[in-house]
């Protein structure tokens, strides 16, 4: 006999099979009555034990076994039978009592139910009926008829059931813990649960109804399942939901028949839940009634139907989403289901349904006690009751427009949801992984003492069990702890991502038509909200929703809403055409569609600016990726100078022929377009406007594209090294840092020969570079052109197009007009060579800056050219008010006025020395040149013109062409250029409204300040 100190070798084993307490172990392999029943236990048993979830459990409990069967011989065989025997019955009963101490004990007071545990028979799987039936004949009743023969009180038949009960309880346990895979296993032990639960809940009812004298005859009561019970996904020990119905029998008054039911009902949770000679099963909670416990505890169906038609609250149907008869009266409990059950599916109408669920969910989480919040398995965060609500709130918002969805059982509803596209098939799997290991735990700890109980243990020992009896043995209870949290995190985030999914308020506003897509119905809505051929708009939705592919059952939950979003927008019929020519592009990629359903703000985003700006519509057809800026704001965020920089250079680096790499370049330039073009629809507050923006992407462009130039005449000429180096100068808009979506570049291209160069060799270099510069950003090609114009140069178009640093300083020094002055306001280098632009820069400086001011001769001469470009340059038939450059008050009066007083004073006043107009203005304010209200007129005209010129590009999708430049008179393109701008729908006469007074204001201050 072992000493039982850890030394000895019995005891190294006990320990190294699992037993924790290896000296009292050893006593128990020695117990007379095991003994008796198994004459070499430690060989016979010590290997199975060390299987199980708690081995000092399991053989303290067949100690305790041994010592009850000792009186009877049959009991004692069928024990010994079990333990001596290898094979399922020993395995099933040293799992069950290696895993409850109150199923052990159960089977200590009651060792017949041993045959439970040898019969290997699978305790879930087994018909419903059978087991109704089997309980209703524990308590004598008829399964039939479901009365049984009347005793004392019912105490016999109460007993009866309980002991019924836990036979059928420790079947399906043994079942359940000798699972290779205990997680997936659940859904059918919650089945077997909950149809136990109903069978009880039979039989109680006919305990019930033996005590009364008339069995109840005036009544006929239907039991009605809810929470977990109705959706058949129960727990070991939970209160069982419920809802009665009743019904008067013919020659029986409605309130004598109330009154009976109510009798039924309280015998029934009576025979379930009071002391008895067996434990109580568990409570009967009527609670979910209507009125909850405030009201009658049982109704008639009428009653019901209109308690859930005029008063009930949105959680009330939530609730009613797992209803399911359980006991009672067949027939009426399907009449109740039948009658509830459109209520439910159209319960999402309800003014705020989805925000009411919501408040709901946090209710229960704020109602937490802090000192169970991080152990909480059911109501805390990342809890089981985040993936049920989640769930349920998806089945609602969509359950009415699809049966498919409406299953009561959470797992099942989980993966409808995700075969109809509503839930990422990604997000559903680890949705349901995480919620059956948190049920698997809740089951496992429930099970243990058969409590009903939702915390998770704190002990070490308890936290071992668990993790062994959950199939992480070798992960021990920090194993079992860490996955815990990483499981809660991850349920936790996926809750918050579709539970608060932005879409869900937006589906449940729609009416039931609305949400079906019906076309009839879509017809008629189309035209209410302002669609122009609704007929069209239909074809489109039948394209996109039509068949049964998972991206036309996506599209099925966007379009209802989608449509509206479009209606919203100044064209819905053209955003609904891109909209299905993008889906049909992008369509069949993996994130496209998700994004849409899983951030509403990229929904409704995206049908704006489709509805809204062909601009942008064609922007995204041409870049699909652009459709995930949407989400996020910090994508719509302009890229910095730098990053684009280190992206041109990272193109260029890799480029091998020169067609591409600026062709790659030119890309780059089109994604800042359709960047800044979504944000300024969509009203996105950057940081920094549009013209920013753009100056920059072609600031970029236009250096990569004079290195390829470059690169591409050196190598072509055979030469080393370059004869001569080249600069860039910006001027007009792109020098001003103020262009528009359909602005040109406007430049002066300089060159300077290097030391002892052929200045011949040098001019055809440089005039070899620029044209090929110009040629490779403005010739047609798969991406957009920039127009490089060099009109502004020395001569015009009767010059050069490139020439020396030398011939501009004689060129300045001897024949510059004053108009030429003004150009040069605007002048700043912005590719080549860095050196040779600072030289150009302070050669310029006097010119446009000329010491002392310009004289009055200088004046009058801009004056007068300003006078003949109004009454030439202005389009025929264009009424001079409403063109947005060149008309009264326009952006050419307010550039012209800032630059006048920049001739006049930029000598002496720092801050006029910029190319800016609007900073210009600002400078002349404060050096007291501008009275500030003048300012402000003008800058308001200014950007109103501004904004209005890029509004229309963005509103008609065309670059160019004398429109651009004009306030529209069609109405409907006044008002999309509107909606652009921001103004609310039916505001395009207030819009023309505001930028004619402007502009007159500002053509007032122009009289008064240029016109002197």
């Amino acid at each position: 006999m072992s000493t039982g100190r850890p030394g000895t070798s019995l005891a190294g084993r006990l320990t190294r099979s699992g037993f924790e307490d290896a000296a009292r172990a050893e006593r128990l392999l020695q117990d007379a009555g095991l003994l008796a029943l198994v004459p070499d236990p430690e060989e016979t048993l010590l290997g199975p034990l060390a299987e199980v979830a708690d081995p000092d459990l399991a053989l303290l409990t067949l100690a305790k076994l041994a010592g009850a069967v000792a009186g009877s011989a049959e009991h004692r065989s069928l024990l010994a039978g079990l333990l001596t025997e290898p094979g399922p019955g020993r395995d099933r009963l040293l799992a069950v009592v290696g895993s409850s101490v109150a199923l052990g004990d159960n089977l200590a007071a009651h060792p017949a139910h041993l045959a439970m545990l040898a019969d290997t028979t699978p305790g879930t799987g087994v018909p419903a009926e059978e087991v109704r039936a089997e309980l209703l004949e524990a308590v004598g009743a008829d399964p039939a008829a479901a009365v049984p023969v009347a005793d004392d009180g019912g105490h016999r038949a109460i007993d009866a059931m309980r002991r019924a009960y836990q036979r059928r309880l420790l079947r399906i346990a043994a079942t359940d813990l000798c699972c290779q895979e205990p997680i997936s296993q659940l859904p059918a032990v919650g089945a077997a649960l909950a149809d136990l639960a109903a069978a009880a809940l039979e039989a109680a009812l006919a305990i019930a109804r033996a005590d009364l004298d008339d069995h109840g005859a005036g009544v006929r009561l239907a039991v009605i399942g809810m929470g977990k019970c109705g959706g058949r996904e129960l727990n070991y020990v939970s209160d069982v939901d419920v809802v009665y119905v009743a019904e008067p029998v013919d020659g029986t008054s409605e309130e004598d028949a109330l009154a009976t039911g109510a009798r039924l009902a309280a015998g029934l949770a009576r025979a379930c839940s009071t002391a008895s000679g067996e434990p109580a099963l568990w409570p009967v909670d009527a609670a979910l009634r209507p009125e909850g416990k405030n009201g009658p505890l049982v109704r008639t169906l009428a009653s019901h139907r209109a308690y859930y038609e005029r008063w009930a609250k949105t959680w009330e149907f939530q609730a009613l989403l797992k209803a399911r008869h359980i006991a009672g009266d067949p027939e009426l409990g399907r009449a109740y289901v039948q009658t509830v059950n459109p209520m439910v599916w159209a319960a999402v109408q309800r003014e705020n349904f989805v925000e009411d669920s919501q408040a709901m969910r946090r209710r229960v989480e704020d109602n937490v006690p802090a000192a169970e919040a991080d152990r909480q398995l059911k109501l805390g965060k990342g809890g089981l009751r985040d993936v049920e609500f989640t769930v349920q709130l998806l089945q609602l918002v969509h359950g009415r427009a699809d049966e498919s969805i409406r299953s009561p059982h959470t797992l099942t509803a989980l993966a409808a949801l995700a075969a109809g596209g509503y839930v990422g098939r990604e997000h559903a799997a680890q949705l349901a992984v995480c919620y059956r290991f948190l049920r698997a735990l809740e089951h496992r700890i429930q099970l243990y003492r058969l409590q009903r109980t939702h915390l998770m243990p704190t002990s070490e020992t308890d936290l071992r069990r668990l993790a062994r009896s959950v199939g992480m043995r070798a992960d021990g209870a920090q194993g079992l702890t860490d996955r815990w949290r990483v499981v809660r995190r991850e349920v936790r985030r996926l809750h918050e991502e579709l539970f608060y999914r932005p879409l869900l308020p937006a589906t449940a506003q729609l009416s039931a038509e609305e949400a079906s897509l019906a076309p009839e119905a879509a017809r008629a809505r189309l035209a209410a909200i302002g669609y122009r051929d609704p007929g069209g708009a239909v074809r489109h939705i039948a394209a996109l929703t039509e068949g049964v592919s998972r991206r036309a059952a996506i599209q099925r939950q966007l379009l209802p809403v989608m449509l509206g979003w479009f209606g919203d927008g100044a064209d819905p019929d053209a955003g609904l055409l891109a909209f299905r020519r993008l889906s049909e592009e992008l369509g069949t990629t993996h994130w496209y569609l998700k994004l849409l359903r899983d951030s509403g703000l990229a929904a409704q985003r995206l049908a704006r600016v489709l509805s809204t700006s062909r601009y942008v519509s064609d922007a995204m057809s041409r870049s699909p990726e652009s459709v995930a800026w949407l989400a996020d704001d910090t994508e719509l965020a302009p890229r910095t100078r730098e990053g684009l920089t280190a992206e041109a250079d990272a193109i260029l680096t890799r480029a091998t022929e020169p067609v591409p790499a600026v062709t790659a370049l030119r890309a780059l330039r089109r994604r800042e377009l359709a960047r800044a073009a979504a944000a300024d629809v969509l009203g996105v507050p950057t940081g920094a406007r549009s013209a920013a923006s753009l100056t920059v992407a072609a600031d970029v462009v236009l250096a990569g594209a004079l290195r390829v130039a470059t690169a591409q005449t050196r190598a072509e000429r055979g030469l080393d090294e370059d004869p001569t180096r080249l600069l860039v100068v910006a001027m007009g808009r792109l020098g001003g840092q103020e262009m528009g979506y359909s602005s040109d570049a406007d430049v002066l291209f300089v060159h300077d020969p290097v030391p002892g160069a052929d200045s011949g060799i040098a001019q055809d270099f440089a005039l070899a570079v620029v044209t090929r510069l110009r040629k490779l950003l403005g010739e047609v090609g798969p991406e957009p052109a920039l127009e490089v114009d060099a009109d502004l140069r020395p001569e015009g178009r009767n010059g050069p197009l490139v020439r020396t640093f030398d011939s501009y300083a004689e060129y300045y020094d001897r024949w510059s007009s004053p108009w030429e002055s003004q150009a040069l306001l605007r002048a700043r280098t912005v590719a080549g060579d860095p050196e040779l632009g600072h030289r150009f820069t302070a050669l310029v400086k006097p010119v446009r800056y000329p010491a002392g001011g310009i004289d009055a001769s200088v004046e009058r001469e801009i004056r007068r050219i300003k006078a003949r470009v109004e009454s030439e340059r202005l389009p025929r038939g264009v009424d001079p008010a409403r063109h947005l450059k060149l008309g009264r008050g326009g952006i050419s009066d307010v550039e012209w006025t800032a630059q006048l007083l920049q001739l006049q004073h930029a000598y002496a006043v720092p801050g006029l020395r910029t190319t800016s107009t609007l900073d210009a203005l600002a400078a002349a304010v404060g050096a007291g040149l501008l009275d500030a209200a003048d300012a402000q007129t003008l800058t308001h005209a200014w950007d109103l013109a501004s904004r209005l010129r890029d509004a229309i590009v963005l509103w008609t999708g065309r670059i160019g062409g004398a429109q651009a430049d004009v306030l529209p008179h069609d109405t409907q393109a006044l008002a999309g250029v509107a909606r652009i701008l921001g103004y609310p729908s039916g505001s395009a006469g207030e819009l023309e409204e505001e930028y004619l007074r402007s502009s007159r204001r500002a053509r007032a201050v122009v009289e008064r300040v240029f016109y002197a």
